[in-house]
């Protein structure tokens, strides 16, 4: 099979093409803007392969997208802009891309009839959850220009299967971390603080609870969904790994051999939900084994920070 996959020089975009390439014989067609969290130094290694072509361009340009998809099967869809305090300053991006994008990929997938066509979306659609987890009939309750961009985004992924009959399945998968996070995320971002001898901001309390997923794992999930989900459908992916963010920052205090002097408790982020949970139970009943140990992933995303500080440095500087 070949496909499009958008995004793919950011964090979970790169880890999955590297899924893709070590679990099958797919090829793979990136399309990614290169804007401040996709990196030529993301996809050395994918670039290295004959079976992946780079495509530069920008999912809201229709001429671009339409020549990327030439000959592909399917499409899996992570471009999107992502952070949430940025959205906070500067939510104009956020909508073009991630509502503005979806539409133009979506369109031109249609019309190319692809068979396959895969939206990455994420828990925070649903909004804070103070009990029991999010099940993908609930309400979407956005509380950043973020998430209602998300959210919006899989409104507009899914009218396309229901106007069209373009073969969508939308994925919303709690927080990530792993190797090639941009260091404003939390991990890397309170990783690379510790390595570099500085605190890690705290907002608030540190309270906030959120549910961990290594990234490897919500690739297979992803996979899972690509291969055998229905369409038209929505699949949570949640790890059930549920932290505060208190206690996720004393993981990896301890990982990087500091201790609580190092925490710097800050103003908290604006409409900061509490609490995410989502119910995973939809995409293990389509054959995904859920998630590896946590404290294992952990130490090997700080053990891989710890060695590949010719990666994330640079990209510190230029932030």
């Amino acid at each position: 099979m070949k496909l499009l996959v958008t995004g793919a020089a950011g964090f979970i975009g790169s880890n999955f093409v590297r899924h893709l390439l070590a679990t099958s014989d797919d090829e793979v067609v990136i399309l990614d803007a290169l804007t401040y969290a996709g990196h030529e130094s993301t996809m050395v290694d994918l670039r290295q392969s004959t079976r992946v072509r780079f495509v530069h361009g920008d999912v809201c340009d229709r001429d671009t997208v339409q020549a990327a998809l030439t000959d592909c099967q399917a499409v899996v869809h992570f471009a999107a802009e992502t952070h949430v305090d940025r959205s906070l300053v500067g939510p104009d991006a956020f909508i073009a891309t991630n509502c503005g994008g979806t539409n133009v990929l979506c369109d031109q997938a249609r019309r190319q009839e692809i068979e396959r066509f895969v939206h990455v979306s994420t828990d925070e659609v649903y909004g804070s959850v103070p009990q029991g987890s999010s099940v993908e009939t609930d309400r979407l309750d956005p509380r950043s220009p973020y998430s209602a961009s998300k959210a919006a985004s899989d409104l507009i992924a899914l009218s396309y299967f229901s106007s069209y009959g373009l073969p969508v399945r939308v994925t919303r998968s709690s927080n990530n971390f792993g190797p090639f996070q941009h260091p404003e995320k939390l991990v890397p971002l309170f990783t690379t603080n510790l390595l570099a001898g500085r605190t890690v901001p705290v907002y608030g309390t540190g309270d906030n609870v959120r549910d961990w997923c290594p990234v490897a794992d919500n690739c297979r999930a992803i996979d899972v969904v690509l291969r055998h989900g229905a369409d038209g459908e929505v699949y949570n992916i949640g790890a059930g790994y549920e932290l505060t963010n208190l206690e996720m920052t004393r993981r990896l205090l301890a990982l990087c051999g500091r201790d609580e002097h190092a925490i710097e408790h800050v103003a908290d982020r604006l409409g900061h939900d509490l609490r995410y949970s989502v119910d995973s139970s939809k995409v293990q009943a389509l054959g995904w084994s859920g998630p590896g140990d946590l404290d294992e992933a952990l130490e090997a995303t700080v053990g891989w920070y710890r060695d590949r500080r010719d990666w994330w440095e640079p990209l510190r500087e230029a932030s």
